[in-house]
């Protein structure tokens, strides 16, 4: 699927999505406009979704982080609720999880009275929603958007 190029590519781009096509190609050792098309092909291919800045929630006031059990009255395969859940700016992540509950949703808010605001008047709005479970996080020793290339089976073959 990809090359060990198009790894280091990815790699370099997770790290800093500003790095210029001039650094990379001098990492490589390949022409910059060499690089420009393999990453437009890795970006036709959706392999790099887009390009985002990781900005500090807490700076932000934004400090509490928190996993929200979601489960609903929803019939299976129906995604009304993830598209619901999706369009709340506080959620960042909604995942359909298999289990007691039908979706884990992560949020990031201000205190615990805004995290109550956003289960009552947000997500408990939803008609879908049954009821919701929540774990505060106190505090996070790891949080990336990375995933290191070395983690991905090797291909090679396109």
């Amino acid at each position: 699927m990809i090359d060990a190029t198009d790894r280091k590519i990815l790699d370099m781009l997770q790290s800093n999505a500003r790095v210029s096509n001039l650094d990379i190609a001098n990492e490589i050792g390949m022409a910059p406009s060499a690089i420009s098309g393999r990453i437009k092909k890795l970006e036709r291919r959706s392999l790099i979704k887009g390009y985002s800045a990781n900005v500090n929630y807490e700076a932000l006031g934004m400090g509490m982080t928190a996993f929200v059990f979601v489960d609903t009255n929803e019939k299976a395969g129906n995604n009304i609720t993830a598209a619901e859940l999706s369009k709340i700016e506080e959620v960042l992540e909604v995942h359909n999880v298999a289990g007691d509950d039908c979706y884990l949703i992560k949020v990031r808010v201000k205190d615990p009275g805004a995290l109550g605001a956003l289960l009552r008047d947000k997500i408990g709005s939803i008609s879908t929603v049954s009821s919701t479970r929540s774990t505060i996080v106190l505090e996070t020793y790891k949080e990336s958007p990375v995933l290191k290339m070395s983690c991905v089976p090797e291909t090679d073959k396109e």
